[in-house]
């Protein structure tokens, strides 16, 4: 039973964004600040993903873990409300990735997907996949700036300070 009525769980669920979204807006700070330009939501690359890079024909999708299906067969189980209609859409989700994804690579693009949880986790580390690949492969130079969990051991960043606390 849900404890929302009809009208507020309709706003709670108008309120989940597609775009503009907290991981992918720290994705994009980490590839600017890396030189890295791009465009947002291309309509003519298939399946519209997040970051795009024509000139190195890269695509970087920041995937949600639920509308994503992440550990789908452990979540799966764990669907109470409305089963039927959420394991329809989310797999509809996935099958639609695979597919995109299949899509875009068999055209010669390069794609990443992120998981939303590893971009506020590991910043660094899925920067440094999209870093390696335009190094190696692209003969991009190495940019000056790394965050501070890049390092190939996995240390975590530090939080910043406060502003104006030291």
């Amino acid at each position: 039973m849900d404890v929302l009525t009809p009208k507020q769980r309709r706003r709670c669920m108008q309120a989940n964004k597609g775009r503009g979204t907290k991981p992918e807006l720290a994705m994009g700070r980490l590839l600017w600040s890396c030189g890295i330009r791009y465009r947002k939501h291309p309509g003519d690359v298939a399946g519209r993903p997040d970051f795009c890079i024509r000139k190195y024909r890269l695509a970087i999708f920041v995937d949600g873990e639920f509308w994503h299906g992440r550990d789908w067969e452990k979540r799966k189980k764990s669907l109470n409300a409305n089963r039927e209609f959420w394991i329809k859409k989310i797999e509809r989700n996935i099958n639609r990735d695979i597919k995109v994804t299949q899509q875009l690579e068999s055209t010669g693009w390069k794609v990443f997907r992120f998981w939303e949880t590893d971009i506020k986790k590991h910043p660094g580390q899925c920067l440094s996949a999209v870093l390696r690949y335009l190094t190696e492969t692209m003969n991009m130079e190495f940019p000056n700036y790394i965050p501070a969990d890049y390092a190939e051991y996995g240390i975590a960043a530090e939080p910043m300070p406060e502003y104006g606390k030291t």
